[in-house]
Parts: C-alpha cells; structure tokens; sequence
C-alpha cells in the first residue's frame, strides 16, 4: 500500500470513527506547522491502525479510551466518548475499559476518565446526539 492509500483509507476511517464534522472542523484549522503531524496521523493512525480489521471498531474504541486513561491523555477522552456513537461501544463498555485501566494503571486515572465520559455522555444527550 502506498502512503497516499494509506492516507485516503485513514481520511476514510477518521470520518467514520469522528465524523465528517471533527474531520472538517480540524481540516480548516490546519496550518503549515501542524499539516504534516495531521497527515501523520491520518497515514498511523487511522490509515494503518484503525484500518485493520484484526479487532472490531467497537474493540478499538474500548482500547483506545483504556489508554488514553491510563496514560493520563484526558484531552482526547471526550472526542473518543462522541465516537463510540459510530464504533458501537457501549457506556457499559466504556466502564469496564476504565475499570480496566483502573486495576492496572490507577484509580485517579480512571475516575477522572469516567468523570469526562460523564460529561460528555450528558452534552451528547443535550445536544439530540443518542450516547452509545
């Protein structure tokens, strides 16, 4: 696969995972400083990991929020809450990914995610959006 495919399949499965309103919003905020971070994570991330199918959508998302808890990377928390709408995560799934990263990497860690899930769970309903 070249990076150009690798690109396109990852611009595909960021607007099936975000949304085609994250991706466009963030699209028009790139500048020439972060370009190549964007594609970057466009080709590794979703171009490569998140367009394998070893693991279900559903599993990634589980995955994705356990680590993001466990290494205390809360900023990206609420973006992958919006997404288990289109990942099929459950709020029951998303409970036992942070009781997981409870266990093994921290209590605090996990309850601020939980927290943020929270948050997030209850705009998602305020604003129309069925949380998962």
């Amino acid at each position: 696969m070249t990076q150009q495919d690798r690109y396109s399949q990852g611009m595909q499965i960021r607007r099936k995972v975000l949304g085609n309103t994250h991706v466009e919003r963030a699209e028009a905020g790139k500048t020439a400083l972060d370009a190549p971070f964007q594609e970057l994570i466009t080709e590794a991330a979703w171009g490569t990991v998140w367009a394998s199918d070893r693991i279900s959508l559903r599993e990634r998302s589980m995955l994705t929020l356990a680590l993001l808890a466990a290494t205390g990377n809360f900023d990206e928390i609420p973006m992958h809450i919006r997404a288990t709408a289109r990942t099929g995560a459950s709020q029951e799934d998303v409970l036992e990914a942070f009781q997981h990263a409870a266990i093994y990497a921290g209590v605090p860690c996990a309850n601020r995610a939980l927290k943020l899930a929270k948050e997030t769970y209850a705009e998602m309903a305020a604003e129309g959006g069925k949380p998962a």
